[in-house]
C-alpha cells in the first residue's frame, strides 16, 4: 500500500512539473508572441486608443510682386475643435460656442454629440473670438494654430492671385494654378490620454521646417502699375456708367504682364465663387477696329499694298455679298491712303484691304498673330476665343472680320498681337511669374522670356509704327485723346457691336469700347490695352477708352520709371541665374532675354538715337559705343546733341535731355 501510495506521489509530482513545464512554455510563447511578433500590432491599437493624430493645414508659399512687395502670405489663425468623447454637456456647451462663434446651435450640438475622438467646430476664427473661446475653458473643446492665407492689399491684383479654401487649395487664379508649389508638407498635431479618458493635450509633434513650407512665387507684376491700372480703370467704369472692363499692360520685349486688372473688385480675403473669373484672359469679344492694324501688317508684309496708295472708300457706302457695310458714325469717305484710311479708322478701306490681301494671306497672319489660339499665358481659364476656318468663311465674313466683327479675341491675345509689332514683329509668350524660391532663397525654377515666332519683318514692323504714331498725334486721327506729353504713342482705337441673340443682329446701343497702343514708339517699352464694355456715357474707343490709356502711361512714366521697369529691387533674387563656382548670380532680364530676341545688326560708327531711353538705357548704349554722355533732367530722352546718326568720329560725347511726361 505504502509503495502504491509512493508511485501515486510520485506521479503526481511529474504530472505538476510537466505542467507546469507546460504552462511555462505557453507564457513564454504568449509572451514571445505579444513582445515580439505582435508588439507593433499592440502599440498602434494603443495609440489608436489613447492618442489621436492630426494634420493640420500646410504653409503655402509668399506671392511677391517683382519689386518684393508681399501680395499673398500666410499668418496663423485660431480653429475651434470639439474631443466630443469629453464634452460633459452637450446642449449647454452647444449653446455657449453657437452664440459665441454666430453658429447655429443644432448644427453645434450635432458635431459635440457622440463618441468621437475629434471634430472641427469653425476654422481660423477671428483673435476676439478665439480669445472668448479661450475664457470658457470648457472640458473638451480645444484651439488650434492653423496657416490662413491673408491678401495684404485687399483687392489689389485679386482676379490674378485667386484664393484658396478652407483646406488651404488654391481655388482660383495663381493660387490654383501654382498649388503645387506653393503648397508646404502639413504639420502633425497629436493628443494623449490615460486609459479612463481623461483630458486630452495638445502638442505639436514636429514643427515645420524651411523645407517643409511651400515655394514663394516672384511675379512680374508691379504693385505700383497694378495700383494705378485698377483704379484708373475703376473710376473709368463709373465715369462712363459701364457694365465693367478690363486692363492689361505688357513688357513688349519680353512677354512679361506689368499689371492684369478686372474692372469688378474683388477681395480674396472676402472670396465667393461668382466673382472670381478673371475675365482679361477668359472672356471672348469682337475686337473691332484695333483688329485693323493686323490686317494692314500682313497686306504691308505681302508687299499687296503701300502706305501711299489710295483705297476708295465708296462715299460710306459699300455693298458686299448683298450686305452693306457703312463707315463708323456714319461717315464718309472718298479716296483715302491707306495712312489714312486707318488713321480715320475706315470700316470700308479695311474691307477694301481685305480683298487685295484675299481670305488666304489674311486668315495666315491672323493665325500668325495668335488668335484662335491660346496664349500660354500661365494662368488658368484661358479661353482660346474664336476663328471659324477658313473654307466657313463667306466674302461677307471676309469683310467684316477686317474690321473686327465676326471674330472673337481675347484681350490678352489683343495685346500680345500689338506688342509683336512693338517688338519688330516677334511675337512673345506672356507670362506672369518670373520664378520660384524656396525660403532659404535658392532659385527652384526660372521663367524666361519665350519668343514664340516672327510675324512680320522689323521693316513692316516699323512702317505700322509710323501710321500707329499719327493715329495718336495727328490732331484729326481718331487716337488723340491718348497722347502723352513728350512721349511718342502709337495705338489704335477700336468700337464694336455686341451682338443681339434674341434679334439675330449686332446691336448699336450695347458696345465695347477700347484702345490699345505702345510707348516710347522709337523703342516700345511698355503695351498698354482698355476695354470699356457697355459704357453708356461715350460710347467710342477714341472717347472712353483712350483719355485711360493716357492716364495710365502718364503715371507710369512719373512715378514708376524714374528707373527701369526691367529691374527687380532686393530682396528678390529672381531675374535670371548663371551659377558661377557654385553660387547663383543674378542677371537683368536685359541680359537674359539676348538669347530669345532677334539680333539685328547695330553700326557702331555712328551716334546712336538716344531719345525716348531711360537714362540707364542710355548710360548702357554710350559705354557700349566709348561716348562720354552728359545728362540733363530725369525721366525719357527727349533730345540729344549731336543729333542721331553722325559719325563718332568726330563726336566723342553727347548731351541727352531727359523729361517726364505733365
Amino acid at each position: 500500500m505504502t509503495r502504491e501510495r509512493g508511485k501515486w506521489l510520485k506521479f503526481r509530482i511529474v504530472s505538476l512539473v510537466v505542467f507546469f513545464l507546460i504552462l511555462f512554455i505557453a507564457l513564454l510563447s504568449r509572451a514571445l508572441q505579444l513582445q515580439v511578433f505582435s508588439c507593433k500590432t499592440l502599440k498602434q491599437r494603443a495609440e489608436n486608443q489613447h492618442v489621436v493624430t492630426l494634420s493640420l493645414l500646410p504653409e503655402r508659399g509668399i506671392i511677391f510682386d517683382r519689386n518684393g512687395e508681399k501680395l499673398a502670405a500666410s499668418i496663423r489663425a485660431d480653429s475651434v475643435c470639439a474631443a466630443p468623447v469629453k464634452v460633459k454637456n452637450p446642449r449647454g456647451v452647444a449653446e455657449q460656442i453657437a452664440s459665441l462663434l454666430r453658429m447655429d446651435r443644432d448644427t453645434v450640438l450635432k458635431k459635440i454629440s457622440g463618441n468621437k475622438k475629434f471634430c472641427w467646430l469653425a476654422r481660423k476664427i477671428n483673435p476676439a473670438q478665439a480669445v472668448a473661446v479661450d475664457k470658457l475653458n470648457i472640458d473638451g473643446i480645444f484651439l488650434i494654430k492653423e496657416p490662413k492665407r491673408f491678401y495684404p492689399n485687399g483687392e489689389l491684383a485679386g482676379h490674378l492671385l485667386g484664393f484658396v479654401g478652407v483646406d488651404s487649395n488654391g481655388l482660383a487664379g495663381l493660387e490654383h494654378g501654382y498649388n503645387s508649389y506653393l503648397e508646404g508638407t502639413p504639420e502633425k498635431l497629436t493628443w494623449a490620454r490615460d486609459a479612463k479618458g481623461r483630458k486630452l493635450f495638445p502638442r505639436v509633434e514636429k514643427s515645420v521646417t524651411a523645407e517643409d513650407k511651400g515655394y514663394n512665387l516672384i511675379l512680374t507684376i508691379d504693385s505700383r502699375i497694378q495700383y494705378l491700372v485698377e483704379s484708373q480703370l475703376r473710376e473709368a467704369i463709373r465715369e462712363r456708367e459701364a457694365k465693367g472692363g478690363y486692363a492689361i499692360v505688357m513688357d513688349p520685349k519680353t512677354g512679361e504682364i506689368l499689371a492684369l486688372a478686372d474692372g469688378q473688385p474683388f477681395d480674396p480675403n472676402k472670396h465667393t465663387f461668382s466673382k472670381v473669373k478673371n475675365g482679361a484672359i477668359s472672356d471672348c469679344f469682337d475686337p473691332g477696329s484695333t483688329f485693323k492694324p493686323f490686317l494692314v501688317a500682313g497686306a504691308l508684309e505681302e508687299g499687296v499694298i503701300r502706305e501711299s496708295d489710295k483705297l476708295n472708300c465708296e462715299n460710306g457706302r459699300y455693298v458686299v455679298g448683298g450686305k452693306v457695310i457703312h463707315e463708323a458714325q456714319r461717315k464718309k469717305h472718298n479716296m483715302l491712303s491707306l495712312h489714312d484710311a486707318i488713321k480715320y479708322s475706315s470700316n470700308i478701306g479695311a474691307v477694301k484691304v481685305s480683298e487685295i490681301l484675299g481670305k488666304e494671306k489674311f486668315y495666315k497672319y491672323i493665325e500668325k498673330f495668335g488668335f484662335g489660339s491660346k496664349t500660354g499665358i500661365d494662368l488658368p481659364g484661358e479661353s482660346t476665343g474664336i476663328l471659324r476656318p477658313l473654307h466657313n468663311w463667306t466674302n461677307v465674313d471676309a469683310a467684316t472680320i477686317a474690321f473686327g466683327q465676326g471674330i472673337s479675341v481675347t484681350a490678352i491675345q489683343l495685346i500680345r498681337a500689338l506688342a509683336a509689332i512693338a517688338n519688330d514683329g516677334v511675337l512673345m509668350q506672356p507670362y506672369v511669374v518670373r520664378g520660384l524660391v524656396d525660403n532659404k532663397g535658392q532659385i527652384v525654377k526660372v521663367n524666361r522670356p519665350t519668343v514664340v515666332r516672327r510675324v512680320i519683318s522689323p521693316d513692316t514692323a516699323k512702317r505700322l509704327t509710323a501710321i500707329l504714331t499719327d493715329v495718336v498725334g495727328d490732331e484729326d486721327g481718331t487716337g488723340k485723346n491718348a497722347r502723352i506729353t513728350n512721349v511718342s504713342v502709337a495705338g489704335k482705337t477700336g468700337t464694336s457691336q455686341k451682338f443681339d441673340f434674341i434679334r439675330k443682329v449686332y446691336s448699336s446701343e450695347r458696345v465695347r469700347t477700347s484702345f490699345m497702343g505702345f510707348f516710347p514708339a522709337e523703342d516700345p517699352q511698355v503695351v498698354i490695352l482698355i476695354v470699356l464694355d457697355e459704357p453708356q456715357k461715350g460710347k467710342w474707343g477714341g472717347v472712353a477708352a483712350a483719355p485711360v490709356f493716357k492716364n495710365i502711361g502718364e503715371q507710369i512714366i512719373t512715378t514708376c520709371f524714374k528707373t527701369n521697369i526691367r529691374e527687380v529691387s532686393p530682396p528678390v533674387p529672381v531675374l535670371g541665374e548663371e551659377k558661377i563656382g557654385g553660387k547663383v548670380k543674378l542677371v537683368s532680364t536685359e541680359e537674359m532675354i539676348m538669347e530669345n530676341a532677334v539680333a539685328e545688326d547695330v553700326d557702331e560708327e555712328v551716334m546712336p538715337d538716344f531719345r525716348g531711353m531711360t537714362i540707364r538705357e542710355a548710360l548702357k548704349q554710350s559705354k557700349k559705343r566709348g561716348i562720354e554722355l552728359n545728362v540733363t533732367g530725369s525721366g525719357w530722352a527727349v533730345s540729344q546733341e549731336p543729333s542721331p546718326g553722325v559719325s563718332i568720329s568726330d563726336h566723342h560725347s553727347c548731351t541727352v535731355s531727359f523729361a517726364a511726361g505733365d
